[in-house]
């Protein structure tokens, strides 16, 4: 499923991509180191940003209860609400750690919150954007598990746990994550294996997209998908701090400090 959005005019300012953020794990005092680094790198490309995109996991989790919302991060919040004070448009993704976020963020600061890749008009340059889970070939496993998630009943039923204990749940499950638990070393590239390249190589093949930006795989990758179309990954923040300068003509895939 795709969503269509708005054209964006840059009118010499840029576009900046990031996800993966993970804020929340595999500790609090972790966590908070890296919560400043991501207010550093946001208050360093504020003054020329025409939007900035955050593309999913931004938290290790997050469940939005009727009247509830997971406790911290408040120095992350405050930032992005200061951003959107200054009228910065910032989009949220979720992914597949923070997939039951809701209208939270929308409703309190104007933030859209997208579920599904986006298509994106911008100068001409069409682009694909997505955090990425559960696309492309395999991974079955996952994409069933996902259908539960985001099953309404099923997320009925879990805001009926006290957010103490579904919390305690939650960071339960989360600390089996890629982010929590190094030792799997999934982060190595795979070559023809790579799920994301090959689902923007059949994408293409239906409709044409100059760029495809995704987070999700923990591996920054800018790989060839025709001879006029890319595949970006983001990568993400807990090791190596990645990100994506856009100014409509070319995109750079930066490290951050």
């Amino acid at each position: 499923m795709l969503t269509n959005t708005p054209d964006f005019a840059l009118h010499g300012k840029k576009l900046y991509f990031a996800s993966d953020f993970h804020l929340g794990a595999p500790d609090s005092e972790t966590s908070k180191i890296r919560e400043k680094k991501i207010i550093r790198w946001l208050d360093s490309v504020a003054d020329d940003a025409a939007a900035i995109f955050l593309v999913g996991d931004l938290f290790d989790f997050w469940f939005e209860y009727g009247h509830v919302i997971p406790k911290g991060f408040i120095p992350f919040i405050s930032k992005i609400s200061q951003l959107r004070d200054r009228g910065i448009p910032i989009l949220f993704f979720t992914g597949n750690h923070d997939l039951w976020m809701k209208d939270y963020f929308t409703q309190e600061l104007g933030i859209p919150v997208y579920h599904h890749p986006i298509e994106l008009m911008i100068e001409g340059q069409k682009i694909l954007v997505g955090h990425g889970d559960g696309l492309g070939p395999g991974d079955h496993f996952y994409k069933l598990l996902k259908k539960v998630f985001t099953n309404s009943f099923a997320q009925w039923l879990f805001r009926w746990i006290h957010p103490d204990l579904g919390m305690r749940l939650a960071k339960a499950w989360s600390g089996r994550s890629r982010i929590s638990n190094a030792a799997k070393n999934e982060n190595h590239f795979l070559g023809e294996g790579e799920w994301l390249w090959q689902y923007c190589k059949e994408m293409e093949r239906k409709v044409h997209h100059d760029l495809y930006i995704f987070g999700h795989r923990h591996l920054p990758l800018q790989l060839e998908v025709s001879e006029n179309s890319t595949y970006i990954n983001l990568g993400e923040w807990v090791t190596q701090c990645t990100y994506l300068e856009y100014d409509g003509i070319q995109a750079k895939l930066l490290k951050f400090e």
